[in-house]
């Protein structure tokens, strides 16, 4: 059950195109709602060239009034992101040098990238895409041509990525339009999905999506995105129950960020709390150098010293690869 700060409107449950709409956008308007007025002077102009949109349902999981808030850290517009630091780019991933056709890319052998989307729920601080050209890289423009045509071509490619942005804010409709696309390539034997929304917005999980996933004569893994263990409620868990009786195996990768998850009892207590709903920890991630996130990173001595302390306390299966993305290489690379 969640518990709303004061003032918190949200959407009836299970409207979640409505719950998207009714985002907060406003980041004088978060801090009013969680009573943090006072930091209002801290706040950067025009959002440091990158919107504010938390669902409200979300929010109502930070604790009104404590400025250090692990979820409100997240998605707080700050003015660091306004420095300028020696080695953050704006294409950090070298996404731009992987692209083979209108949002694909191809970056590792047998995998297929599709940006199928350029929109989030939730627009993240530290996201390496932040700067991204979506509006010239979207595989879902032309009922997926570009995309369907590229996979034809490369008989290689046995697994669809699908990322953004996040591709289920596309209407289940578009996904089935593109997963028809696949029944005249049967090389293509698993459908992996990138999402923060069963974490952000649960309510997606609905019943046509959960519908078309359990009818794909495909393997479904669902990458989930959570980073501290408070962003795991109720909802979150019946919206993983949904996916699992689909079918779908769930994954988990996060993001090591400064001042919000980096400290062993943070990271172990993620774990747990994934593990409870049914998702293994698989990746944590070394910050990627984007601009405007500088901020955020923690250094590999002390990430290091994190996974060290890990291991030491979990059981090996609820502890994450530390790994980084390295424009070029040929997976990511453990650290």
């Amino acid at each position: 059950m969640i518990t709303a700060s004061p003032g918190t409107r949200i959407t009836p449950a299970g409207d979640w195109r409505q719950q998207w709409r009714d985002a907060v956008t406003d980041p004088r308007e978060l801090l009013a709602l969680l009573g943090l007025e006072h930091l209002v002077d801290r706040l950067p102009e025009a959002d440091a060239g990158f919107a504010l949109r938390v669902p409200r349902a979300f929010m109502a999981r930070m604790l009104p009034g404590d400025a250090h808030d692990p979820l409100l850290l997240q998605v707080l517009p700050q003015l660091a992101e306004l420095d300028r630091v020696e080695g953050y780019a704006t294409d950090a991933v070298g996404d731009l040098a992987a692209r083979e056709a209108q949002g694909v890319l191809h970056k590792y052998q047998g995998r297929a990238l599709l940006i199928a989307s350029g929109s989030c729920a939730i627009n993240c601080r530290y996201c390496f895409r932040r700067h991204f050209p979506y509006g010239e890289e979207m595989a879902a423009a032309g009922q997926w041509r570009q995309a369907l045509d590229h996979l034809r071509r490369d008989p290689g490619i046995t697994e669809l990525i699908l990322s953004g942005g996040d591709p289920l804010a596309l209407s289940t409709r578009k996904l089935i339009e593109l997963t028809d696309g696949l029944a005249d390539l049967p090389q293509v034997t698993r459908l992996r999905l990138h999402t923060r929304l069963p974490v952000v917005l649960p309510d997606r999980i609905d019943g046509p999506l959960v519908e078309w996933l359990s009818a794909l004569p495909l393997q479904k893994v669902v990458v989930l995105h959570a980073n501290h263990a408070r962003e795991i409620d109720h909802g979150v868990a019946e919206a993983c129950r949904r996916l699992r009786e689909a079918g779908c195996t769930l994954l988990n990768q996060a993001v090591l960020l400064r001042g919000i998850n980096d400290h062993a009892g943070t990271l172990a207590e993620l774990s747990e709390a994934l593990f409870a709903i049914g998702a293994l920890p698989y990746y944590l991630h070394q910050l990627d150098r984007v601009q405007g996130a500088a901020h955020f990173e923690v250094d590999d001595a002390r990430a290091l010293a994190l996974m060290d302390d890990l291991r030491g306390g979990l059981p090996g299966y609820l502890v994450p690869r530390l790994v980084r993305e390295v424009p070029g290489a040929p997976s990511k690379l453990p650290l």
